[in-house]
Parts: structure tokens; sequence; C-alpha cells
């Protein structure tokens, strides 16, 4: 009764839950959340963004590359999923969002410069920003015009070439600049663009006026309400401007300004907090060995100005007073002007402890954005916006409805076959599975996970593991109704024997994903996210769900059945009772002659990389009236392009758009024509234009996934040396690395195209390969101490012999839906479940042909299993030696042989009696025929 009462508490919080999940999905509810759509699915925003370099300095493809590392750096940070980073042409970063919420404010916040410096403030003002008398003042200026047209900035700028140009209208606005020379002024879209169109034509009218900003000097700005802004009298603009000294250590190495910039910062030392005494959120900051000499040195000779500007007066006020400051310029905009108090520090301030920037009334949030500028780095050039549009998912909408339809078909074929497979077992499966799906949907609302394609390989991957999960313990219970037990006490020992099963391979995937989310970037976290989030969610629904459902239903007379559950008949039919490991040498050479060919294939050929990898053409056009992505991608299929991205940008009218830009790979002249042509016959195009992209996939992506895959291989290796032994963990990653070279091999034999969803379905490959490999290693391990007189291969042979029901009927599962999606997906998902097919498949293959008589040569190399390696199992010998792992099994404190009441209230110990005799013959009738050698 305590069971019942158990099973119907956790039967009603699953509904409870069940009701939560409603509320946050049905539209109109005060907690109603909408899932977060990747740029393959919703599209969302693109920046570009160009680059700017200083006076002096050109531009190179390094500079680009380092300024993209440094971009994606910060927008992980940010945690936005899934962002496109590629160069465009020789000068420009294109920078696609998606799930921003305030566009304008990470799009600034990933292009700043973050060129932090540190300037003793007072020494280094110059000009009209500080005072003549004895004692040097700051003094700020209410606009930038006015402080680049006072007499003293005129006189500065006469005696050398200017540092930096500026335009203004006739409000004394700045229109362009600052840009390092006149010409480059000149040359910007506002003079170039006609007057038509908003520009100025070639020439500047007299009212304009240019500006320039003197040689060996830089303008700072200060926002008036952060209280950094020192002056002789209180600001009334809400920004004021400085005019400082800048003398560039190249030139002048032994009195450079500023006396200290961010290479004296320690990155990982930089941070976000609360100043305890003030309880203001700041920004703490850590100097190297060169950056703590140089900062005692700027503060002690602050302290030394102040104590003489003082004249002895010490009281507080003269002190704040005469005080020198160290202000920290970010980007050229002041962040904090600490002063040095000389009566505290007359010898100035050590810089063990580093320094702080007081945000002056800014929030936590802002601190926090300040110290991932700082902990990110600067940018080897400054870049300005160039362009900010909307652009449309990638994938196309007839694309996302071809997806929809390949999961409802797939999801619906899975249901099937649980149903026919387990009949009654299998429609608490598919219960499970629905309750798993609402769950997985929930946490996807709850922990804001961005859905992309990589995230879909995670998803299919999980729904895969949480029907095998049922599989597992199904087949288990099946096993105990078939040696005689009672329903519920075949329950009972299903779920107690398939448990450690199920949580030793969940573990093992979820370490995967844990690492792979913990090192790696964002293409490769929305695959780690998912799986990992389906991994937990299906260890859950495994064990409680269907558990609490399957121990209210066996109380009933009517489902104490074995041929309801599909548990008549023999376990393991005899086409399947192979002896796997004398033919285990055929495996081997089966493998190697796949992997020979692909290795071949690999060397002659190489992979077909696409433009995620090697970058390519990017057509940009507007069309004459509105159309889908589909009608552009008919063209481009036509062509022989069926896997271009396709993208409609700016505004769209009922799914159409009237500016387009394609990407694909390199166009010859000739191609690129043959397209353009067909474009223009069909829609009437204009503004065509072509230029080079690189790929998006870079260098930091691919070594974070790299380092990700290592280090979780690592704790693999040491999880199953801990839970089974250090020889079980070799056969595990030798068969994971032989599913991805088979992977690999197989796309350079086929030649179809590498994106970097593919990137997702091969990790998709190692999770679903450790788990299905880990099943059968946990039957080998359970069946060793069972079978005492048995060779390791007759161990092994027999324990396949148990699993290979499971492992055939999980790997149909997970291929159902993929094979959905690759029958009923369009041209742009074919590639990505055509790589889930292939690596389902091997892992399939390498777990039984592989990992199993690996360990096994292994193995047999122990005294132990040596002395037993020559022994010829007969028939009668290993029906005799089953028959003694039984009469053990039996005699063991187990679970499922403890006493039970039945359910017409005789006695439980006879009943148990009974159950344990006729096991043994069920298991007699069911033995596994011919030799095991």
């Amino acid at each position: 009764m305590s069971d019942r009462r158990r099973h119907l508490t956790l039967l009603a919080f699953i509904l409870a839950a069940l009701a939560g999940v409603a509320l946050l999905a049905v539209p109109g509810s005060p907690v109603h959340r909408k899932p977060t759509l990747g740029l393959d699915l919703q599209g969302g925003l693109e920046v570009v963004l160009k680059a700017n370099p200083p006076k002096g300095h050109k531009l190179t493809a390094d500079d680009l590359s380092r300024s993209i590392d440094i971009m994606r750096n910060r927008i992980d940070k940010l945690g936005v999923s899934e962002p496109e980073i590629r160069k465009q042409g020789s000068d420009q970063i294109v920078i696609q969002l998606a799930g921003v919420h305030d566009p304008a404010s990470a799009a600034k916040l990933i292009g700043k410069t973050a060129v932090l410096e540190f300037y003793d403030f007072e020494a280094d003002l110059t000009g009209p920003s500080v005072s003549n008398g004895l004692t040097k003042v700051p003094v700020a200026t209410g606009s930038l015009f006015n402080l680049l047209s006072a007499s003293q900035t005129r006189a500065l700028a006469d005696k050398g070439k200017p540092a930096q140009w500026y335009l203004f209208n006739p409000q004394k606005v700045v229109k362009a600049g600052p840009l390092p020379t006149k010409e480059a002024l000149l040359k910007t879209e506002l003079v170039q663009r006609p007057k038509s169109k908003g520009g100025l034509g070639k020439h500047i009218p007299k009212s304009w006026t240019i500006l320039t900003v003197p040689q060996n000097t830089v303008v700072v700005s200060c926002e008036s309400g952060s209280g950094n802004c020192i002056s002789t009298q209180q600001p009334t603009t809400p920004e004021v401007f400085y005019l400082l000294k800048h003398h560039d250590a190249a030139d002048f190495p032994t009195n450079p300004i500023p006396e200290m910039t961010g290479g004296e910062l320690k990155l990982s030392g930089t941070r976000a907090d609360i100043d305890p005494q003030t309880n203001a959120p700041v920004v703490l900051m850590q100097f190297t060995g060169k950056g703590k000499k140089i900062f005692h040195e700027i503060t002690k000779r602050e302290a030394q100005r102040g104590s003489l500007a003082c004249a002895g007066n010490n009281d507080p006020a003269a002190v704040q007073r005469c005080a020198q400051h160290f202000a920290i310029v970010l980007d050229r905009q002041i962040q904090s002007v600490p002063y040095i108090d000389f009566r505290r520090n007359p010898d100035g301030i050590p810089g063990d402890n580093g320094a702080q920037i007081d945000m002056g009334g800014g929030s936590l949030g802002d601190a926090k954005k300040l110290a991932l500028v700082l902990q990110t780095g600067a940018l080897p050039v400054t870049f300005t916006t160039a362009e900010r549009t909307d652009v449309s998912a990638t994938l196309g909408k007839d694309s996302l409805n071809q997806a929809k339809k390949a999961a409802l078909v797939g999801l619906l074929v899975v249901a099937l076959f649980l149903l026919l497979l387990y009949r009654f077992l299998g429609l608490v499966a598919v219960i499970g599975l629905a309750i798993y799906a609402a769950f997985l949907y929930a946490a996807i609302l709850l922990f804001h996970v961005t859905l992309t394609l990589p995230g879909f390989a995670g998803l299919i991957l999980t729904i895969g593991v949480a029907a095998d999960a049922n599989v597992v313990v199904f087949e288990r219970i099946k096993e105990e109704v078939r040696a005689g037990k009672s329903v519920r006490a075949a329950i009972a020992a299903g779920y107690s024997k398939g448990f450690h099963t199920i949580l030793d391979a969940n573990v093992v995937t979820a370490i995967t994903a844990l690492v792979l989310f913990a090192v790696a970037t964002a293409q490769v976290k929305g695959f780690a996210l998912m799986l990992l989030i389906g991994t937990v969610i299906s260890l859950i629904t495994a064990v409680a769900a269907t558990r609490a459902m399957l121990g209210l239903l066996a109380g009933f007379s009517w489902f104490n059945k074995p041929r309801f559950m599909g548990a008549h008949g023999q376990q393991t039919a005899k086409w399947l009772q192979i002896d796997f490991m004398r033919r285990r040498y055929w495996w081997f050479a089966l493998s190697g002659i796949v992997l020979a060919l692909g290795a071949g294939a690999l060397g002659l050929r190489g992979l077909n990389l696409g433009i995620d990898f090697k970058g390519g053409t990017q057509l940009s056009f507007k069309t004459a009236a509105s159309h889908t992505t589909g009608d552009i991608r008919s063209v481009l299929s036509a062509e022989g392009y069926p896997d271009a991205v396709i993208q409609g940008r700016g505004a769209s009218t009922n799914s159409g758009y009237r500016s387009f830009q394609v990407r694909t790979k390199v166009l010859t002249d000739a191609k690129q024509h043959a397209i353009t042509t067909r474009l223009d016959d069909r829609f009437q195009t204009s503004a065509t234009g072509a230029t080079k992209v690189s790929s998006s996939f870079g260098r930091q992506i691919a070594k974070s996934a790299i380092v990700a895959i290592l280090f979780s291989l690592f704790l693999v290796v040491l999880y199953i040396a801990i839970r089974f032994d250090l020889k079980f963990a070799v056969p595990v990653i030798a068969a994971m690395l032989h599913d991805v070279l088979i992977c690999i091999g197989i796309y350079a034999l086929v030649g179809r195209e590498v994106t970097s969803s593919t990137v997702a379905a091969i990790l998709t490959v190692l999770g679903y390969s450790i788990y299905d490999t880990i099943i059968i290693f946990d039957r080998i391990r359970e069946n060793i101490p069972l079978m005492r007189r048995s060779s390791f291969a007759t161990i092994t042979n027999v324990s396949l012999w148990e699993t290979i029901r499971r492992s055939l009927a999980t790997s149909f599962i997970t291929l159902l839906p993929v094979g959905a999606l690759f029958l009923f997906g369009g041209a742009t998902l074919k590639d990505f479940a055509f790589a889930l097919i292939v690596g389902i498949g091997s892992g399939a293959y390498s777990s039984i042909f592989i990992a199993a008589p690996l360990l096994t040569i292994w193995k047999e190399r122990e005294p132990e299993f040596a002395r037993r390696k020559d022994v010829t199992v007969t028939k009668a010998g290993l029906e005799a030696e089953f028959e003694r792992a039984e009469e053990a099994a039996a005699e063991a404190p187990a679970p499922e042989l403890a006493p039970v009441a039945t359910v017409d209230g005789s006695d439980g110990a006879a009943a148990t009696a009974q159950a344990k005799r006729e096991r043994r013959r069920q298991r007699r009738r069911a033995r596994p025929h011919g030799r095991a050698r």
C-alpha cells in the first residue's frame, strides 16, 4: 500500500509539473514564454563593422582575424547563442546575432575598441583644458567644436601635422570623423554620396567646418553625470571634453603618454564587484609586474605635487582641493579619476593591490559590461558601424516547414515502433516520451536556450537516449517475466538492475556535454546544452514517470500476462546468436577497409568544405517585387548550389523581401555572371554586388571544440576506470575515434559538403557511441561474477546476445526521426541528416563489433581469463554454467528475489520459491544454442 501511495504521489507531482509547463506554453498566461530561435530558424540582427586603422598603420588580415576572435569572445560572454561572425571584403566584419534584446547596446559593446589608458591627469592636460596658473587645474569644455576651435588648440595645431580630422555642420555637430587624414574625411559616404540621396556631393559648403586635433594630442570625453568630470567650473552639457598630450611609446620611449596602457593589465584579474565601503558597483583591476612599478611611480609624483600645492595645509578640504588625479580612460572616454591622498600615501600607492574603476552611479550590469570589455582585450584597430539591418532565417521558411514535417513523421513512427515491439509497455514508453518532451520544452523556455540546427542535433540524440532508457528497463522486465516472476516482481527487478546501467550511460554522456558547454564556443554550446538538459530529463522520466505508471498497473490481474507486454517466446532470436568473438578479426578487417577507403579519399580529394570553413562569395541584390527565400533558392538550385545560404534583408512583406544576400562557395567570374543573369531574368534585380566573405567557423571555435573533446575524453576514461576498470575505458575511446574517422572518411568518399552542422552531427555521434558502448559493457561487468568458469569471449558473446535486441531497437528508434529528416527535409537539411545516419549506424556497429572485441582481446591477457581462453565450451557445458550462475544469483540477496505478496493473498515466500523454479525452466528454454567459441 505504501508503494502505491508513493507512486500516486510521484504522479501527482508530475501532473502538477505538466500543468506548469502548460502555463509556460499557453499564450495569454501570466508566465507565458516563447522559445528563442537562432539565426538559422528565425533570423536576427546583422551589423557590418568597418575597420579604421590608425594613422601610419596598414590594415592586415591578421588584424581582422584577431578582431573576430575578440568579438566572438565578447559575444559568448554576453550569453548570445550561435552568432555568425565573418570577414567581408578587405576591411569589414559582419556579425549576425539572434535573441538579442538590445541590439544597439550589443552592437556597441561588441565593436568597442577597448583601448585602456592611464593618464597622470593634471600633468598630461594641455591647451584650453588646463589653467595657466602655478597650480594646474583641469578645465572642461562643453562641446568638441569649442575645444578644437579654441585659440590654444589652433596654436598647437599649427606646429605639426594634425593627428585627426573632423567635419562639423552649421549646428556644430560632428558629421564625419575622427579620421586620420583629410583625404579619408573627404572620401566618407556623406561627402561622396550624391546630394539627392542625402549627401553633400563632392563639395563641402562654406557653412560647414573642418577642424583638426593637434599632433601628439588626443581628445577624451566625460559624461557629466558620472561625477568624473573635474573642472574649475561645473559642466552644464551632458558631455564635456579635454585635450590631453599623447606621446607614442615608439617615438618617446623614455616619456610615453599615457604613462600606462591596457598592456600592463592582467586580464584574468579584472572583474566586476561591489565596493564594501560604499556598496556601489566597481571594476577591480590587477597589474602586471611592470604595471605595478609604473603605477607606483605615477602615484608617487602625484602625491608629491599635491603636497607641494597645499604648502603644508593638511586639513581634509585642502587635501581634496590640492590632490592630483589618476585618470582611467577607455576608448578615449574617462571612466574614473581617483585622487591620490598625499597624507595617507606620501610615497604613492604600491600597485600590488591593483586599482578600481568607480561606476559613478552606474549599475552592476554596467560594471560587468565594462569588465567584459577589459577581460577580452583591446581590438587591434577601431571599428565604425557601416550598416545595421534585420536578416531572415538562413534555413528559410520552406526548410523549416520541411523540418517540422520530418520531425512529426519521425516521432509518430517511433511511437508506432514502440507499440509494436513492447505492446502495453510501449504505450507506457510513449506516454513517458510525451512527458519527456513537455519537460524538455519547459527547460528550453526556462533556461532561454537558443534553438538552432546544432541544438536540434542534441535534441534528436536525447530522444534516442530517452527512448533507450525505457528500452533497457523493459528488456530487463521481459527477462524477469520469462524467468517466471510475477509482473510486479519483474518490474521491481527490471528497474533495480536497469537503473545502474542507465545511470552509467547517462553520466558519461552528461560529462561529454558538460565539458563541451564549459569550454567550447557558441556554435558547439548549443549542441552541448541541449544534450545536457535532455540527458538529465530523460533520466528523470525513465526512472520516475514510467516507474510510477507501471508500479500502479502491476497490482491488477489483467496486467499480469507475459503476452500482454511482449514477453512471450525466446528472448534472443537464433539468427542473432552469432559467435561475435570468433569472427572479431572479420569485423576489424571490415572497419579497416572502410577506414582505408576513407583515408584514400581524404588524401586524394579532401573534404568538401562548405562556406562555414572556407569562406566564399556573397551576392547582394534587390528585386523589383517581394519574393521569398524559397524563390531565390530555386534559381540557385538550378545553377548547382542548393546549399547556398540565402537571407532576406530589411523589413518583410508577407514573408517576402526585396533585398537579399546569397552566400555560397567561391564563384568563378563565369559562374557568377551566369547566376546574376539568371536572377535578373526572373526577378529583375538591381544593385547587384559581389564580395568575398571568410569562414564563420574560425580557428578559435575549432581549437576550443578540440580542447573540450580531449578533456571530456579524459573525464570519461577516469569515470569508467572508477566505475568499471581502466581496461574498459580504452575500447570506449577507440570506438569513439573509429566512429569519427568513419564519418569523416565516408564524407570524403561521397563528397558531401561539410558545414558547421556537420560538426554538430559528429558530436552527436560521439555522445551516441559512448552511450551504446556503456550499455553493453555494463552487462559484461554484470556477467563476469556469474560466469566464473567461462572464457571472456563466452562472457562477451552471452552479454551481446542479451543486449543486442536493445542495441538494435535503440539504433532503429534513433534513426527513425533522422531518416524522416533525410527523406522529407529540404536540401539544407539533408547533409545534416546524412551525417547523423552515418554516425548512428557507425556507433551501433562499433559498440558491438569494435569495442566489445577489443575489450575481450585485452582482458584475455589477464592470468585469470588466459587460463580459460583455450577451453572449448560445449552446449551442455554452457547450459551448466548458466545453471550455476542462476543458482548463485538465486542465493544472492537481490531485490528481485525478496518475498512478495501475491494479488490473491497467498504466501509470498512460496510464490518466490515457485518463481525461482519457473525462472530456471524459462531460462533453459531460452538458452542460446551453439558453441561459444
